[in-house]
C-alpha cells in the first residue's frame, strides 16, 4: 500500500510540536502540501525547514493562537488562498484538574479553544471540499472519548464533545465525498505528557519515575506512544484507501483503552 498524497494540501493545526508536527511531516512525506497553524511564528518557521519539499511542493504557515477564537478567525481569511484538502484539528488540551473544582470559566475556555474553533475551520474548508468531491477532516482528540480519564475533567468532557459534533458532521458531510474521523492517541511521548508527569509528581510529592512507572503499568504494550505513531493513522486516514471510513475513532494508545 503506497500512500501518495501528491497534489494535496493539507492544514495542520497545532503544529510546532507533538503529534501536530509529527502529522505535517508524515504528510509531507506522502506528497503533501503543508498549511502549519499555530502560534508560535519562529517555531512555524522551523518546522517548515524540516518538511519534505522536493517535487515541487510548496509548503505555508498561518499564525495563530487557538486560545482565542478571533485571532483563528482572523487567521481564516488567509486560508482562501489555499485549497485545503485536508484538515487536521489538534490544539493542546484543557489543564488537568477534578471537573468538580473547575470554574466555569475553564469549560467555555476550553470549548472555544476546542470545539468553536474546529467549527469556524470546517466552515472554512467544507465548501472548497464539496466543490472537489473529496475531503478529509481529521480531528486529534483523546481517549477520553471512549472512558474518561482521571484528573482530566474538563478535558473529559470537552473531548466528549468534539466527538460527537464529530460524528454529525460526519453524517452530513458523506455524500459530498468528505470525511470526518477522530485519532484518539493514549500516552504519547510530547512536551504535554512530560508537563502531566512533572505535575503527577509534584502533587504526590514522588519522583517523576514512579509515576512514570505507573503510568506505563496501565498500557499493555509497555511503553509510551511515539508521535510519528498516530501520524500514520492520520496519514492513512488523509488517502483514498480511507475513502469509505467516516464517523469513527481510531484508537493509537498501546492497548490502554479498557473497551472496544
Amino acid at each position: 500500500m503506497n500512500i501518495d498524497l501528491t497534489g494535496k494540501t493539507a492544514m495542520v493545526c497545532g503544529s510546532t510540536q507533538g503529534i501536530g508536527k509529527a502529522i505535517a511531516v508524515q504528510l509531507a512525506e506522502c506528497g503533501a502540501n503543508i498549511v502549519l497553524m499555530a502560534r508560535n511564528e519562529s517555531r512555524l518557521k522551523e518546522v517548515i525547514r524540516v518538511l519534505a519539499a522536493d517535487q515541487g511542493r510548496k509548503h505555508h504557515y498561518l499564525v495563530a493562537d487557538f486560545s482565542d477564537t478571533s485571532s483563528v478567525a482572523a487567521a481564516i481569511k488567509d486560508i482562501a488562498g489555499f485549497t485545503i484538502d485536508i484538515l487536521v484539528n489538534n490544539t493542546g488540551g484543557p489543564a488537568a484538574g477534578k471537573a468538580i473544582d473547575a470554574p466555569a470559566e475553564e469549560f467555555i475556555q476550553a470549548f472555544q479553544a476546542h470545539l468553536i474553533n474546529n467549527q469556524l475551520l470546517v466552515q472554512a474548508v467544507v465548501p472548497g471540499m464539496k466543490s472537489r468531491n473529496f475531503g478529509r477532516i481529521i480531528n486529534i482528540i483523546s481517549t477520553s472519548v471512549k472512558v474518561p480519564l482521571h484528573n482530566l475533567g474538563v478535558s473529559n468532557t470537552i473531548r466528549g464533545a468534539v466527538g460527537n459534533w464529530s460524528k454529525t458532521l460526519a453524517n452530513e458531510l458523506a455524500p459530498f465525498g468528505i470525511t470526518v474521523n477522530n485519532i484518539l492517541p493514549g500516552a504519547t511521548e510530547t512536551e504535554r505528557l512530560s508537563t502531566i508527569i512533572d505535575n503527577k509528581a509534584g502533587k504526590m510529592q514522588v519522583e517523576k519515575e514512579d509515576v512514570r512507572k505507573d503510568m506505563l503499568a496501565e498500557i499493555p504494550m509497555n511503553r509510551f506512544g511515539k508521535p510519528e505513531e498516530p501520524a500514520y493513522a492520520a496519514a492513512f486516514l488523509s488517502s483514498g484507501y480511507a475513502a469509505y471510513i467516516t464517523g469513527t475513532n481510531i484508537v493509537v494508545d498501546g492497548g490502554r483503552t479498557p473497551c472496544l
